[in-house]
């Protein structure tokens, strides 16, 4: 009989803080790196610019220890009052985390703490190639409702001048906004 193998506590879920950009910056450039993450060309500069574009109670990341493993984040979809309960999801995770669960932990988190914002959708544009997330998102309640045909043409990394295709999945929540 084989050993019993030990998996490590799963991550500690927190508010994501300034304490946590150097982290989260890296991360994400990390995911800017493989071509398959989002169209941006770089992280925002800055944590002011970070905080600009998100809707920062809802950021969040997993930690172990002090490391942060990945982070999760919202950003609102419109300014017009009929979306106010629909956010756009943005979720990395380090390259060293992948495959250890932080993702599921981490959009687990999210959507709870969304419901509890009184969020009744949440969408996700991803690259179909990028199956990892594709599952995640699927696992998570997210359904595709449309494919967008060449989107949008990468600027940057091993992609630069291809025009993309991003699948748009969403999860309309079973607690909130059913009446």
């Amino acid at each position: 009989m084989p050993a019993k193998i030990i998996l490590p506590a799963a991550p500690a879920v927190v508010t994501m803080t300034e304490s946590h950009w150097a982290q989260v910056r890296t991360i994400y450039q990390a995911g800017i790196d493989t071509g398959h993450a989002t169209f941006a060309p770089a992280p925002q500069a800055n944590w002011a610019d970070w905080q600009r574009d998100h809707l920062n109670e809802l950021s969040i990341v997993a930690l172990v220890g002090p490391t942060v493993a990945g982070w999760a984040a919202l950003a609102a979809v419109s300014g017009r009052c009929v979306y106010a309960g629909v956010a756009e999801v943005s979720i990395y995770v380090a390259p060293e985390s992948m495959g250890q669960g932080v993702g599921r932990t981490l959009l687990a988190a999210l959507i709870g703490r969304s419901e509890a914002s009184n969020l009744w959708t949440l969408q996700a544009g991803v690259f179909p190639e990028n199956k990892a997330s594709l599952a995640l998102h699927r696992n998570a309640g997210f359904e595709p409702v449309g494919l967008r045909h060449r989107i949008g043409k990468m600027t940057c990394g091993p992609f630069s001048g291809h025009w993309r295709d991003v699948l748009l999945l969403e999860r309309r929540s079973s607690l909130v906004g059913t009446e």
